[in-house]
């Protein structure tokens, strides 16, 4: 009895796996497909983001997918090479700098920058307070006024030989007496530094002055002007593969510690926390929508992807035995022997 139930069991598997192999393949398929996807829409559209995926697990997949895994150190090596590449395709040799950016879309972004007038301005102010911007100008305005004292003053210029005979007393005189003409500097840098917050605060007023939004403007788009018909390659001249793959892995290393912050988990929540809030109690339809994808996009992308993959996976063996390990267990069981023994 046993032997009479399994063999029909045996037929009626491979009269199973032969027909889903049929189903899977062509105009059938497609329309299986085609089938699915309008039923699985038609379900998103009943079913609410909150009902599908709670925050806690979204969190967890951004915490274990971006901020936990570890990432062989192959990905930076395959980015520079890739970049590298980009940097060489000859679509840079063809390519203007005013074919990826248009000088109505610079426009739009130098607009929105001057309007964060206060943010220039502290900008500036905090150049001005820097320690090696003021030593700077000191150093300006003391060989200034060096210069002009031996070489470019009225009377140097007018009178011949002046300006050599007052360095010749310049070293007469240190010689005559030393130290004289660290004196005469020390002097000099002091009153320098006396003088030197007002000089800074009158510089800063003079930036606030003529770095106006109609000199930025125009400033900015002079050297658009200069650029906008250079090719990509020619902008990149001076970087070599090599400062390239450089900054990829410098980039690369900023990530690896960037997403380990409490920072960036703060600004993952932040965005979750919205999305929830946002679309939590509304048809998944309503977010898949509102960020373009559509039946039809999918649709699209099922009829490109989907079927080449099922043909290749039948070509090579992995659909049917996938059908197999599938259904076998289902005939092989107990139940289907006494049904079919009745």
């Amino acid at each position: 009895m046993a032997k009479d139930s399994v063999e029909p069991a045996a037929q009626l598997l491979e009269l199973h796996v032969k027909h889903e192999l049929a189903a899977l393949k062509g105009a059938k398929c497609r329309k299986f497909l085609h089938t699915e996807v309008q039923e699985l829409y038609g379900l998103a559209s009943r079913v609410t983001l909150r009902q599908a995926v709670t925050e806690e697990q979204i969190m967890g997949v951004i915490r274990r997918l971006v901020v936990n895994m570890e990432l062989d150190g192959g990905i930076p090596e395959l980015a520079g090479e890739m970049a590298a590449k980009v940097a060489a395709a000859p679509v840079q040799s063809t390519t203007r700098l005013g074919d990826v950016l248009s000088r109505e879309q610079l426009t739009g972004f130098v607009e929105e920058i001057l309007v964060l007038r206060e943010h220039r301005e502290r900008l500036i102010s905090e150049v001005m307070a820097h320690p090696v911007y003021q030593e700077l100008v000191s150093n300006i305005v003391y060989h200034g006024i060096i210069n002009y004292i031996y070489e470019d003053n009225l009377i140097s210029r007018s009178v011949p030989g002046v300006g050599s005979m007052m360095k010749f007393g310049k070293r007469m005189a240190t010689k005559a007496v030393p130290g004289i003409d660290e004196t005469f500097e020390r002097r000099i840098k002091s009153y320098l530094s006396d003088s030197l917050p007002g000089l800074i605060g009158r510089s800063e007023q003079f930036l606030n002055k003529a770095l106006s939004d109609s000199e930025l403007h125009d400033s900015i788009m002079a050297i658009w002007k200069g650029v906008e018909d250079r090719t990509l390659e020619e902008l990149q001249v001076g970087l070599g593969e090599i400062e390239l793959q450089e900054f990829v892995v410098l980039g690369y290393g900023f990530w690896l510690e960037f997403r380990q912050t409490a920072y960036f988990d703060g600004c993952c929540e932040a965005v979750v926390k919205h999305l929830f809030d946002k679309y939590g109690d509304q048809p998944l339809t309503e977010l898949l929508g509102d960020v373009g994808v559509t039946e039809e996009v999918i649709q699209t992308e099922v009829d490109t992807f989907a079927q080449p993959v099922l043909d290749l996976l039948r070509e090579e063996g992995y659909l049917e035995a996938l059908l197999r390990r599938r259904l076998t267990p289902f005939y092989s069981s107990a139940a289907v022997k006494k049904i079919l023994a009745e």
